[in-house]
């Protein structure tokens, strides 16, 4: 059995919690809403799993599930613990938790996290349940704009972090806002990630590459038929027409003030 010829859903959740802080409210989901769309999952035939081994099996061609479909967690909120965990036991479901590790409680913490995060012992009990734990960045940059020497640090010192805490090096990575270039992807293979992942909302395929495999946004507002579209390919391109728009605008202009920043660090006082 191999993926369908139309790519793999890969669903990018963050927060799940009935009432998210203010910056998390419109990428979270409430607990009812996330259990619903994995009893959808589940009734529909659906096999979740990690981003390791989708990543693996298009590397070797290990066969996957004949309707393979990711569950993704961007940041590391406290209700991945709480809420979604024990719906993930309660069908068996792989997902992939990507961290920021200077956002979660405890040794590491840099603060400025958007909400209530996962303490370490939360992301060993998640690890120990067969949740892949990927990384995020350190401290959630938006990495393309950030020098080369500082955009190793959060690729590294995340890895970093995470092999100590865990026990493994992860080999998974999600962009921080889904922000990637030619650059950003560069450093994050040389920090050790093997696959990376980052928005686009579409499905992901293997022509992607393995540092570039898009994935499809879930939303508060998402509905539970949303969901079934979403995860069924179903109007991908009329659904999120508007983002593509913006991100592809929103691009160049991120290109335009990084050559800037460039720029004005090749310029030398006297120059000025």
């Amino acid at each position: 059995m191999t993926a369908p010829r139309d790519g793999v859903p890969i669903l990018m959740y963050h927060a799940v919690a009935r009432r998210p802080a203010p910056a998390a409210h419109a990428l979270s989901v409430s607990p009812e809403a996330f259990a619903d769309q994995m009893e959808l999952l589940h009734g529909s035939g659906f096999t979740p799993v990690t981003t390791a081994r989708l990543a693996a099996a298009w590397r070797t061609g290990e066969p996957l599930p004949d309707r393979p479909v990711l569950i993704t967690f961007d940041d590391g909120y406290e209700g991945v613990h709480r809420h979604a965990l024990p719906v993930l036991a309660s069908y068996s479901f792989a997902a992939t938790l990507f961290v920021s590790t200077g956002w979660l409680r405890g040794p590491h913490d840099e603060g400025g996290a958007p909400g209530t995060m996962l303490d370490w012992d939360q992301v060993r009990e998640l690890a120990g349940a067969g949740t892949e734990v990927g990384g995020h960045s350190h401290t959630h940059p938006q990495l393309d704009q950030l020098d080369d020497g500082r955009l190793a640090f959060e690729a590294g010192r995340c890895r970093e972090i995470l092999a100590a805490e865990l026990g493994a090096a992860p080999v998974s990575f999600a962009y921080p806002y889904g922000y990637s270039s030619r650059r950003v992807r560069r450093a994050v293979r040389a920090a050790g990630f093997a696959q990376a992942l980052a928005v686009g909302n579409a499905r992901a395929c293997r022509c992607q590459g393995p540092y570039a495999l898009e994935r499809l946004t879930v939303r508060r507002t998402t509905g539970i038929g949303e969901f079934a579209r979403l995860v069924e390919g179903r109007c991908l391109v009329h659904r999120f027409a508007r983002d593509r728009a913006l991100t592809k605008g929103y691009a160049v202009v991120r290109r335009v003030r990084r050559a800037a920043t460039v720029t004005r660090a090749a310029v030398t006082p006297g120059q000025v």
